[in-house]
């Protein structure tokens, strides 16, 4: 059994009455992988907007292993902290991580947020020296339109990414960094300009899956949604 542990922010816990790109994933391993799987993490529920706060389970296809460790407003500073506990108790292999808008947005710079997610991949690797990660980078959302320091942050951020992950990655816990699909649309794969909707949703899951289908051959090519 191959344990998936999906990690990130609000565009991963997702919010009531949403699929979620972890749905979407889930479909996409069920139907091309060769072998068991399954989504592991400490929790179950999505964000309910109208209580403020992680308490539904309202999801628009409640029929899937629903575990992750994401949380809305969290970010590589909120989960570097949790990652290890989780990952010891779930005994995950692989985690899929989608963090950093949080961080650049409120709390802290490019700089900063590389080093916090250094800590991330240490204490993950401290709980399981096996496991493997796929990184996405960030992808800016609407404020980068308006606010330049912000979007430069992103930018000087998403760089930072692909160095640490160049430079931590090694043979007995590999390191991925998965690609921001290149025709993802604020205007069209989002409902906000920051959460993505249905097509947003495939459009994350297929960033994941296929990367990990180029480089380590598993699983197919992502064809839901196209």
């Amino acid at each position: 059994m191959l344990r998936f542990m999906p990690v990130g922010d609000s565009m991963t816990i997702g919010s009531a009455g949403e699929h979620t790109w972890r749905y979407r994933l889930w479909q996409h391993l069920r139907d091309t992988f060769d072998g068991p799987c399954a989504l592991v993490g400490p929790r179950e529920a999505l964000y309910d907007k109208t209580r403020d706060a992680p308490v539904s389970h309202a999801y628009a296809e409640p029929a899937f292993p629903r575990a992750h460790l994401a949380g809305w407003g969290e970010g590589w500073q909120h989960l570097a902290p949790l990652i290890g506990e989780a990952v010891r108790e779930t005994e995950a292999d692989v985690l899929l991580v989608s963090l950093g808008l949080i961080d650049l947005g409120f709390y802290t710079d490019a700089e900063q947020t590389a080093e916090n997610t250094v800590r991330f991949v240490t204490r993950a690797r401290e709980a399981r020296p096996g496991v493997r990660m796929v990184l996405l980078p960030v992808i800016p959302n609407v404020r980068a339109e308006n606010d330049a320091a912000f979007a430069a942050e992103v930018v000087r951020f998403n760089e930072l990414l692909a160095k640490t992950v160049a430079d931590l990655d090694e043979p007995a816990s590999p390191l991925l960094l998965a690609s921001v699909p290149e025709s993802y649309d604020l205007a069209l794969d989002t409902y906000d300009g920051t959460h993505p909707n249905a097509s947003g949703e495939h459009k994350l899951a297929a960033a994941f899956a296929e990367a990990m289908h180029q480089a380590w051959g598993w699983g197919g090519e992502y064809t839901a949604g196209a």
